[in-house]
C-alpha cells in the first residue's frame, strides 16, 4: 500500500473506493451507515487522526466479477482513488459459474486495477451457510489467494475470519448473519471494518518505515 503510506505520511485527502456486491452495498444492516464501507471510514479516520478519508461505497447486490469490471471506469477509475477494496467471488459461488471464467475476470480486474497505479485490497467471500453449501466455495477462496500472491496484492481473509468465528469461537451464524444465511448484520459489518482497518494501518506503517529506511 505504498500510495497509501505516502498520502498519509504527509497528510493528504484519501479516496478509498469499496467496489463489490450486497455485502460492500450492506444488505443486512440496519442502515447504510453500519456497512462495511462507511465504518471502515470511521476506523481509519480514528487510527490516522492526520489524514483525511472519504470511502465511497460502490457495492451493487447481485453483481458477479464480470458486472464489476463493467463498472470500473464509472465507479472506480473516475474516483481517483488511492486505494481500492474489491470483494469478489460470492456470486460467482452461489451461482455456480465456472472458476476458469472467475480467474480471467479476477486478474483482468487486478491488472486494470495495478495499471491504473492503485493500490488494491482484495476481499475474499463470506463464510456463511449459503456460500459453503456450493461446491466450489473453498475452490474460489483459494483462487483468490492464489492469484493475490502471484500478482502481489494484498488479500483480507474474511472468509478465515468468519470461519474462525464460527469453527472456533463456536459463535453461532445467528449471531453474525442476517436471518438468510447470507448477509452480514452491524456486528459483523463493524467486525470486518475495524479488523479490516487494523491491517490497513499496520501494512500503511511498515511502508512508511521501510521508505525512511531507504532514504
Amino acid at each position: 500500500l505504498k500510495r497509501l503510506a505516502q498520502r498519509i505520511a504527509i497528510g493528504q485527502s484519501i479516496t478509498i473506493s469499496a467496489i463489490g456486491s450486497s455485502s460492500t452495498a450492506g444488505a443486512g444492516a440496519s442502515s447504510p451507515a453500519m456497512s462495511y464501507p462507511s465504518r471502515i471510514e470511521v476506523e481509519l479516520k480514528a487510527l490516522f487522526p492526520q489524514a483525511s478519508f472519504k470511502v465511497i461505497n460502490r457495492g451493487v447486490g447481485g453483481e458477479t466479477m464480470a458486472e464489476m469490471l463493467a463498472r470500473f471506469n464509472q465507479d472506480v477509475f473516475a474516483e481517483n482513488p488511492v486505494l481500492v477494496l474489491w470483494q469478489v467471488g460470492s456470486n460467482s459461488v452461489l451461482r455456480g459459474q465456472p472458476l476458469t471464467d472467475a480467474s480471467a475476470q479476477l486478474r483482468e480486474g487486478l491488472k486494470r486495477l495495478v495499471g491504473a497505479d492503485t493500490d488494491v485490497v482484495l476481499i475474499n467471500p463470506q463464510y456463511a451457510p449459503k456460500v459453503i453449501a456450493k461446491p466450489d466455495a473453498d475452490r474460489m477462496v483459494d483462487l483468490i489467494d492464489a492469484t493475490a500472491r502471484e500478482t502481489n496484492v494484498d488479500l483480507f481473509q474474511r472468509f478465515a475470519v468468519m470461519r474462525y468465528w464460527r469453527l472456533t469461537e463456536d459463535i453461532p451464524f445467528s449471531a453474525f448473519l442476517s436471518p438468510d444465511e447470507l448477509h452480514m448484520n452491524d456486528w459483523s459489518y463493524a467486525c470486518i471494518a475495524k479488523l479490516l482497518a487494523k491491517s490497513i494501518h499496520d501494512v500503511a506503517i511498515r511502508a512508511t518505515v521501510t521508505a525512511t529506511a531507504k532514504r
